[in-house]
């Protein structure tokens, strides 16, 4: 069942999105820490205006499981979306204002921040059937483009992305690792 997350999905989802955080090799990680981070991502699950509040996660549940997660915005919430989350920080002792500083979605766009599957459930065809419930339910908002940031490394990842009709469009930098920007134009059929 593909909806929005609940409050009880919060343990499932944690680790899931984390497998995301290892790969970026974010440095803010690395320097307070996996456990300091997800406790504060796990506070910041209940503020309504931040990039990864549950009002911003879908997930798709199977067999009564978060077998993955599809977490974004509008690009022009970008600017804003991580303000909730400073108070947070600061009360755990971290004096940056976001985990995030490089800009990665482009005007217009109705941006995918996050997206992954639980180890469990991959390679069953889970991620291709989520990602498309997830392109309707953004469709059905009247978005025009949907975008994503890639690895250029994580070959498994493109071919979803490419089989379901995301087309590469550009290249930026997210920390240190290169990332194909690819788009998703929501008025075709």
């Amino acid at each position: 069942m593909f909806r929005y997350a609940k409050e009880e999905d919060v343990d499932q989802i944690l680790p899931t999105l984390f497998q995301i955080f290892d790969e970026m090799e974010m440095d803010i990680f690395k320097e307070y820490g996996d456990e300091t981070m997800k406790s504060i991502i796990r506070e910041g699950f209940f503020l309504e205006n931040y990039r990864y509040g549950l009002n911003h996660i879908l997930v798709n549940e199977i067999d009564g499981k978060v077998a993955a997660i599809a977490i974004g915005y509008p690009e022009k919430l970008e600017d804003t979306i991580d303000v909730p989350l400073h108070k947070i920080m600061q009360k755990h002792g971290i004096k940056e204002a976001s985990f995030f500083t490089d800009e990665e979605a482009w005007p217009g766009e109705w941006y995918l921040d996050s997206f992954a599957v639980a180890p469990e459930f991959q390679n069953q065809g889970v991620g291709t059937k989520t990602l498309l419930e997830f392109i309707e339910v953004i469709r059905k908002r009247g978005e025009k483009i949907l975008s994503l940031n890639v690895d250029v490394d994580n070959a498994p990842a493109q071919h979803v992305y490419k089989k379901v009709g995301f087309k590469k469009v550009g290249q930026l930098y997210i920390g240190s690792h290169l990332y194909d920007h690819m788009q998703y134009d929501l008025t075709a059929e």
